[in-house]
């Protein structure tokens, strides 16, 4: 079975990933910027009208996933709301200058949101090496991370994913997104093993 993981910045959006078969839920603000934390109003009303699992952002703006202390600040307050209000997981990534994973401030940040799950977001393919900055992800306890494989989208790097999903070995979870749609997601499963995909559209998966 192939999971949907619907990605929505409003409440629109969210009722119409609830009403197509999303199976669980990425909520952020701001898509046109690759998503921002949402805010707290919109997380309130999600958890009133849904019940399927909500995954929630955790980046203070666009751009960049390289944070000064001000914005690991901003993170850190948005984390301890979210168990609050006892999210499925918190999704994040942090680099460092060089594009490689900040495995200090992430294992900072993981620590925090226990007893959430945690995802790393698409700050994973500016990495220049997946497979490390995968290992390391690994050695934190990171439940789950968003790529394309490092390619444009998900379908032109579904083989880079097959590489990803054969060195997690159930570790954990690859998550494909990016230019997931209805007409390519089979190809995208099929050559990658995935067995989760994410996208900003529902579908049918039948």
């Amino acid at each position: 079975m192939t999971l949907l993981e619907v990605v929505v910045d409003s409440l629109g959006a969210l009722q119409r990933a609830v009403a197509g078969g999303a199976q669980r839920i990425e909520l952020c603000s701001r898509l046109e910027v690759g998503g921002v934390t949402p805010t707290r109003g919109l997380m309130e009303l999600a958890q009133a009208n849904t019940t399927l699992p909500l995954c929630v952002m955790v980046r203070p703006r666009g751009g960049d996933f390289l944070y000064d202390d001000a914005e690991l600040a901003s993170m850190r307050a948005d984390i301890a709301w979210l168990k609050e209000r006892k999210v499925m997981s918190a999704v994040f990534g942090v680099l460092r200058a060089d594009g490689s994973l900040d495995v200090e401030r992430m294992r900072e940040l993981v620590a925090l949101a226990r007893p959430l799950k945690v995802t790393c977001h698409r700050a994973f393919d500016r990495t220049p090496d997946k497979l490390a900055a995968l290992d390391a992800l690994i050695e934190l306890g990171v439940e789950r991370v968003l790529t394309t494989g490092g390619a444009t989208d998900a379908h032109e790097g579904r083989e880079e994913l097959r590489k990803l999903v054969e060195r997690a070995r159930g570790r954990i979870a690859i998550l494909a997104g990016g230019g997931v749609r209805a007409h390519n997601w089979r190809d995208i499963v099929r050559t990658s093993g995935v067995r989760e995909i994410h996208s900003s559209t529902v579908f049918p998966l039948g």
